[in-house]
């Protein structure tokens, strides 16, 4: 495959891929999944939670090994303290998914805020130039969200983030089936 830039040359246009129907089809599950997980947010909450338990388990293990390996590294018990932490979070979000839910719930709701006040920061800096009213109400809204999660937090942070969870899977879903029609015309 030639990958030289030749000044004037035309871009190719998307060529039609040997895996475009798999993508259309992990598409559609991924927007059905989306639409599932919005209409019962419960279930997708629990579901979140058990993954995010599960990635910190691995992770926990993964810096426990690391740990080992460079004991005699400065900073070994550092390290051994962090994989230990990393491991019991995810073993008591394993056991108490709600919890872990409605813990996720509040993360994501203080850093919505957090990120919320940077970008109306970034915004007022960004004015008068193209743009940065779209970065404002980023951060207005990003804030908002922020302060009703916290707000309804704990009895509606599992509410949150099943449909968080089912927002993010529909996107997911329309972008490959989306990308994959472009391909096509």
């Amino acid at each position: 495959m030639n990958t030289e830039y030749s000044p004037g040359a035309q871009p190719r246009p998307f060529e039609r891929p040997a895996s475009h129907g798999w993508q259309v089809a992990w598409g559609v599950v991924l927007i059905i999944a989306g639409v599932l997980a919005v209409a019962m947010p419960f279930i997708a909450a629990l579901a979140t939670a058990f993954v995010f338990a599960w990635l910190l388990i691995i992770g926990g293990i993964g810096e426990l090994a690391y740990a080992g390996h460079t004991r005699h590294d400065p900073g070994f018990a550092w390290k051994l303290l962090a994989g230990v932490l990393t491991l019991v979070l995810g073993i008591l979000v394993l056991v108490a998914p709600l919890a872990g839910a409605a813990s996720l719930g509040l993360m994501v709701g203080i850093f919505l805020f957090i990120g919320g006040i940077a970008r109306t920061v970034v915004s007022l800096r960004m004015r008068p130039a193209r743009g940065w009213g779209w970065v404002l109400a980023d951060g207005i809204i990003s804030i908002v969200i922020g302060v009703l999660v916290a707000a309804g937090w704990p009895e509606y942070s599992i509410a949150f983030i099943g449909v968080l969870t089912g927002l993010w899977l529909l996107w997911a879903g329309i972008w490959r089936v989306t990308l994959s029609s472009m391909r096509l015309a």
